[in-house]
């Protein structure tokens, strides 16, 4: 395997990510079997207000608003943010033996932003952590499940 994208945030899912690829590809790390490139992507998700509610921004919406916070504070806020984690998976995963890292931040909608990245990189898998702490998320959290069931490349979850 090349190429893997390795999404992550700041919960305690991302770390099951990193403890999962150590478990799974520590005894090959500087051998073969580790990917070469390793995209570690972070989703910013700009909060805005609905037409639907609590529900999904739509794309319309979704564009002003990433519009709107261009320059402020707020959006200044979010980068930081994302710099943060970003740094600390990176020098987590370096730890660890891993190379090749290539650290990424996007805004978005997450599960839309982990599949369109994936399909840009041409990553090979996604490896994602799952929260599922809500009763209608028993197994998996809504972002994990919906790129497991819209991914066209090899996923995993780490729990």
């Amino acid at each position: 395997m090349n190429k893997i994208l390795i999404a992550v945030d700041d919960t305690k899912g991302s770390l099951q990510v990193v403890e999962t690829l150590k478990n799974l590809l520590g005894d090959c790390v500087g051998g073969g079997c580790v990917p070469k490139t390793i995209i570690l992507l972070y989703v910013q998700k700009p909060q805005g207000r609905s037409v639907m509610g609590d529900l999904l921004l739509s794309t319309s919406e979704m564009k002003t608003l990433k519009e709107s916070l261009q320059g402020t504070e707020h959006q200044a806020q979010l980068d930081q943010k994302a710099e943060v984690v970003l740094n600390y998976f990176k020098d987590l995963l370096e730890k660890q033996g891993f190379s090749g890292i290539k650290p990424l931040a996007v805004q978005g909608h997450p599960a839309e932003e982990i599949l369109k990245k994936a399909q840009e990189e041409k990553a090979e898998m996604i490896v994602m952590g799952s929260r599922g702490k809500r009763l209608h998320n028993l197994w998996m959290g809504s972002i994990s499940r919906e790129v497991a069931n819209n991914a066209e490349m090899a996923v995993l979850i780490a729990k």
